[in-house]
């Protein structure tokens, strides 16, 4: 990223240079799409607008109706961070989103933070770490979320959504707690995974003492497509899975399964017009076991064979399913709408690997990440279909589990993350 100064960070008249204090205020507010080494055309896909990918390297445009990050493009790396929050004061919270988001204005368009890694006062800290310094911004995209602890905070009680609901306790589900839950979280897409990482690494610092990473996650080898063209990515188990997810130009079908919307009522819902709601799950894959699973019962499990893609009976990977050619505890056959009175949710997830967990065996699997209008009508149901009795549950186990609220994007640069959800009038 580049060093590229703005006159909107300088100082305000009369105070000293953020770069003279601890931390990090929020300069940099006025950015245009700008990337390292010279203008590039910013681009939102999924949200209304040009649905084209940014091209290679470029910026994707932060401001939107939605927040970019989920209809957008998937990109090719992930760096997930759940916080916790650490102050008692409003004010200071709501002080570190604006700072949070001029932070990710800038990082986004392929700038550093603030004033910059080096050329400041010597005997303060650098506005950002440096270690992006001369990428490009890569199609970074921040997405924010608010779990359902946060509003057990900052006289939020009344405004916690309806829709946001703690999850229940799935058939075979392990989940460890220190990978699990937190009071907000940021998702970090990135083609090159020391912008992802870089942009985590500064959100944290800019946030010290105020909010503490409570786990992270990095992900590669992106596991389902937003984009209709483009070939169904594989999973660490061999096989394409997810090919009829939702496409970032599909805006009907994200107007009805992703966004929330103007009606959609209930208490406390109003601010999160145009947002989503987002479950995250650490699913651990049993590699060792399914490695020695015959071709035959993994086409089985799955209920497409291995090598096209294609569903039982059928040539191609999009041809129509003919799901009770399918075993009933056939992958494809329960996670299909058709078998779960027409639930669609927005699939993004990752395949991770995490070295070993001491036994021999890989700590590898898919983080699963999916966006939806409604948890309780979306992930939980099919997810009390798939934990009963989904044949893929011999060789996966869930072990970490979070849910957030994601509110609608940052309209323009005055705008913030959560201003719907903090300011008086919203």
């Amino acid at each position: 990223m580049t060093e590229t100064q703005d006159t909107a960070t300088a100082s305000p008249a009369g105070s000293p240079s953020r770069r003279a204090l601890i931390g990090w205020g929020g300069a940099g507010l006025a950015l245009g799409a700008v990337a390292a080494g010279g203008a590039v055309a910013a681009t939102r896909a999924g949200d209304d607008a040009d649905p084209a990918a940014a091209g290679a390297g470029g910026a994707v445009a932060f401001h939107g109706a939605h927040q970019a990050g989920i209809a957008t493009p998937v990109q090719d790396r992930l760096h997930f961070a759940a916080f916790d929050v650490k102050t008692d004061d409003r004010a200071e919270f709501v002080r570190m989103l604006k700072d949070w988001t001029a932070a990710a204005r800038r990082m986004t368009a392929g700038h550093a933070v603030g004033e910059g890694a080096y050329g400041g006062l010597a005997e303060a800290p650098p506005d950002d770490t440096g270690e992006a310094l001369g990428l490009a911004p890569s199609r970074l995209t921040l997405t924010i979320g608010f779990g359902p602890s946060l509003f057990e905070r900052f006289d939020l009680a009344g405004r916690r959504p309806e829709a946001l609901v703690d999850l229940p306790r799935f058939a075979g589900d392990n989940l460890d707690r220190t990978r699990t839950g937190g009071d907000l979280c940021i998702q970090a897409c990135a083609d090159d995974p020391q912008v992802a990482v870089h942009a985590i690494r500064n959100l944290a610092r800019i946030g010290f003492g105020k909010v503490a990473i409570r786990w992270s996650q990095l992900g590669f080898g992106k596991t389902s497509s937003t984009t209709p063209d483009a070939q169904t990515p594989r999973n660490l188990m061999g096989f394409k899975d997810g090919t009829r997810n939702i496409a970032g130009t599909e805006t009907d079908r994200l107007k009805k399964f992703v966004w929330v919307g103007d009606g959609d009522g209930g208490k406390g819902e109003s601010w999160m017009t145009g947002g989503s709601y987002l479950v995250a799950r650490r699913i651990r894959m049993n590699i060792e076991t399914w490695d020695r699973t015959s071709l035959q019962e993994q086409e089985d499990v799955f209920g497409r064979d291995k090598g096209e893609g294609a569903p039982v009976g059928r040539a191609k990977e999009h041809d129509k399913p003919f799901l009770k050619a399918m075993k009933p505890d056939a992958h494809v056959r329960l996670a299909h709408p058709d078998s779960n009175n027409g639930i669609t949710i927005l699939r993004r997830g990752y395949s991770f690997t995490d070295g070993t967990d001491g036994l021999g065996r890989l700590d590898a699997g898919l983080f699963f990440l999916a966006y939806q209008r409604d948890v309780r009508k979306g992930f939980i149901p099919l997810q009390r279909q798939l934990s009963a009795k989904d044949a893929l549950n011999e060789y996966i186990q869930h072990v970490g589990s979070a849910v957030f609220a994601v509110p609608p994007g940052v309209r323009d640069k005055d705008d913030w993350w959560g201003r719907t959800l903090f300011s008086e009038e919203a």
